[in-house]
C-alpha cells in the first residue's frame, strides 16, 4: 500500500552542514523523502499537511560511541552488578537504553563492545524498537591490559590479526583497545600502546578480509599514531593525542570520535573537594582545544558519549556533546552534520543521516527555532524512522 505524506517545518537542518532552511515541505512516499521544497501561501490553511511549523526539523542523529550494557548512573553497585551478568539480564536494561536513545532522537547506535557480546546478541535476535544498533560485540584488548569491562584478549601464541580472522562472532565492525585510561589525578599522563604498529597494520587486514572497520580506543600520541598510520577507520576519545596526530587524521580521512561529554559526566557526579573533579574538568578543556584544532585541520569528527560511562546517559547525553562542539568552535550546522550525517556514514547506513530525496525520511522535531537548539533536544516533539511516526 502506498504511503504518502507531507509535513511543514519551520525550520530544516539538512545535515549536510548547509545553513538552516526556513518554512519548508517535506514530501514523503513510501517512508523515502520526495522532495524539500518552499511552502507557498496555498500550503498554509491544509489540512494534508502535518503542521510543525513552529519546529525545527532535522535528520534522526547517530551516537557513535556507546556501551549499551551499561547505564549512566553514579550508583556503583548498579554499575558493578552490569557489567558481567548473563544475557538474560542485560537483554532488558539492553532494551530500556535504546527506548532513551530513541526518546532523545538518536536513531542509530555504535556499541563499542561488552565483555559477553550481549550488545551484539540483543541486535541480532531480540531487538524490537527502530533503532539501528550496530555493535563489535567483545572487543580486542592486550592480555593484562585495560579493556576486562568491554572484551577479551587473544589465546596465547595467537596474533591479534589471527584472533580476528578465526573469532567467527560475525560483529558489524572490531573493536580494539589501544590504550589505556585517562589519568584524573596526572593530567596529560600517558600509557603504552596495547598493540605494535605491525600488530594494528595486520589487525586492519584481517579485517578488511571479513568486510569489517575497526574502531579503536586511543588515547595519547604514540597509541593514537600507530591506529592511524596501522589504518584504522576510527579513533575513539583521543585524549592528548596532539596536533600532529590531528594532521595525520586528515591526510588518512581518519574518523575521530571524541567523546568530550565523558570528562563533563564525570565532572559532574562527584563532590567538589574530589580532586578527581578538577582532573576531568581539566581533561575537558584539553580535549576541548583539540576538537576546535581538528575542525581548523579539516578532521572528520562523529560525535558519540560513550554513554554508559558515569554521569553519561543514554540518548540524552548526545545534545551536551553537541553542546560541547559549539562550544569548541563548531556552529550549529557543523555539529548537526557531525551527529547526523558523518555518524551515519561511519555505521555504513547510506540512507540516513541527512535529509534529500532519495534519503530515508528518519526525522527529529524539536519546538522551537534553530537558536533553541541543541538544548531542545532534551524532549524532541517527535521522532519519525522511516516514516513512520514512532515518538
Amino acid at each position: 500500500m502506498n504511503s504518502f505524506l507531507k509535513i511543514k517545518a519551520g525550520w530544516i537542518i539538512d545535515g549536510t552542514s548547509a545553513p538552516a532552511a526556513e518554512n519548508i515541505i517535506l514530501t514523503i512516499e513510501n517512508g523515502v523523502i520526495k522532495s524539500l521544497a518552499p511552502a507557498g501561501p496555498e500550503t498554509a490553511q491544509s489540512a494534508s499537511i502535518l503542521d510543525y511549523s513552529d519546529c525545527t526539523i532535522l535528520p534522526g542523529l547517530t551516537d557513535a560511541h556507546v556501551h549499551l550494557v551499561m547505564s549512566g548512573t553514579t550508583d556503583m553497585e548498579i554499575r558493578e552488578t552490569q557489567l558481567f551478568v548473563p544475557y538474560e539480564k542485560s537483554a532488558p536494561v539492553i532494551q530500556r537504553h535504546l527506548e532513551e536513545s530513541l526518546k532523545s532522537g538518536v536513531t542509530s547506535i555504535r556499541d563499542g563492545g561488552d565483555w559477553g557480546g550481549h550488545a551484539l546478541r540483543f541486535a541480532r535476535e531480540d531487538a524490537d524498537i527502530p533503532v539501528i544498533a550496530k555493535c563489535a560485540g567483545k572487543a580486542w584488548r592486550a592480555d593484562k591490559r585495560y579493556g576486562k569491562l568491554v572484551g577479551r584478549f587473544p589465546k596465547e601464541g595467537q596474533t591479534l590479526a589471527r584472533a580476528i580472522a578465526e573469532d567467527g562472532q560475525n560483529p558489524d565492525f572490531i573493536k580494539v583497545v589501544g590504550s589505556g585510561l585517562n589519568s584524573l589525578i596526572e593530567f596529560g599522563k600517558q600509557t603504552p600502546p596495547q598493540f605494535s604498529r605491525q600488530e594494528l597494520s595486520q589487525a586492519v587486514q584481517a579485517a578488511k578480509k571479513l568486510g569489517l572497520a575497526i574502531m579503536i580506543h586511543a588515547n595519547g600520541d604514540e597509541p593514537v599514531r600507530i591506529a592511524v598510520e596501522a589504518g584504522c577507520q576510527s579513533v575513539e576519545h583521543g585524549f592528548f593525542m596532539g596536533r600532529d596526530n590531528l594532521k595525520r587524521m586528515a591526510e588518512h580521512g581518519t574518523v575521530w570520535v571524541p567523546t568530550a561529554v565523558t570528562m563533563e559526566g564525570y565532572a559532574q557526579s562527584i563532590p567538589d573537594d574530589d580532586p578527581k573533579k578538577a582532573g576531568a574538568l581539566k581533561n575537558l578543556e584539553a580535549q576541548m582545544e583539540l576538537i576546535s584544532q581538528a575542525r581548523e585541520l579539516g578532521v572528520t569528527l562523529a560525535l558519540g558519549t560513550d554513554a554508559g560511562s558515569t554521569g553519561v546517559h543514554h540518548g540524552r547525553s548526545l545534545w551536551r556533546e553537541m553542546a560541547l562542539f559549539m562550544k569548541a568552535g563548531f556552529s550549529l550546522e557543523e555539529v548537526v552534520k557531525a551527529a547526523a550525517g558523518n555518524g551515519a556514514d561511519l555505521l555504513g547506513l547510506k540512507d540516513l543521516g541527512t535529509l534529500a530525496p532519495g534519503k530515508a525520511a528518519t526525522l527529529v522535531m524539536v519546538k522551537g527555532s534553530p537558536q533553541d537548539l541543541p538544548a531542545s533536544l532534551q524532549q524532541p516533539v517527535g521522532v519519525m524512522v522511516r516514516g513512520k511516526q514512532v515518538v
